[in-house]
């Protein structure tokens, strides 16, 4: 099959293990240039971010970082951020032995604040109190069940 062919059956599925492996690699050196790089762009000031995730596209050719940037101004950061994508990938280019580097975007990781909105709704008081009658009904469940044998 050719190597279009391979990229659409890709589509949809889980990634591979290549493409986690190269992501997580793509993650530990934007972590490192983030740290350490000093940027001419004044919304990149004093950037400090955590880089989550970095998801790769099944041909390895673009990447998406996801990225939180603590102490507020996510939207302009992001935006700067992907300004400099060309300059990071230079720089990842040096830090990574790849045949090629993938083209970068940044996009605001929104999975911390999910889990907080799950962890509102698990500690809510009529979810409580449902899961607390749920747990004592199924263990009524189980001894009604020892007690009506024939």
């Amino acid at each position: 099959m050719s190597r279009h062919g391979d990229a659409g059956l890709r589509a949809g599925k889980a990634p591979s293990q290549r493409q986690l492996r190269v992501g997580e690699e793509l993650r530990h050196a934007l972590a490192d240039i983030l740290r350490r790089a000093d940027f001419r762009d004044p919304d990149l000031h004093d950037l400090n971010v955590t880089v989550s995730e970095v998801r790769i596209s099944p041909d390895l050719k673009n990447a998406t970082a996801f990225v939180m940037p603590l102490g507020g101004g996510h939207v302009e950061q992001i935006k700067a951020l992907n300004r400099v994508a060309p300059y990071l990938r230079s720089q990842v280019a040096k830090a990574m032995r790849l045949q090629h580097v993938p083209r970068l975007s940044f996009q605001v990781d929104v999975s911390f604040d999910y889990a907080q909105r799950i962890d509102q709704l698990l500690h809510r008081p009529d979810v409580q109190r449902d899961l607390d009658h749920a747990d004592g009904d199924h263990d009524d469940g189980a001894d009604a069940e020892r007690h009506d044998g024939p």
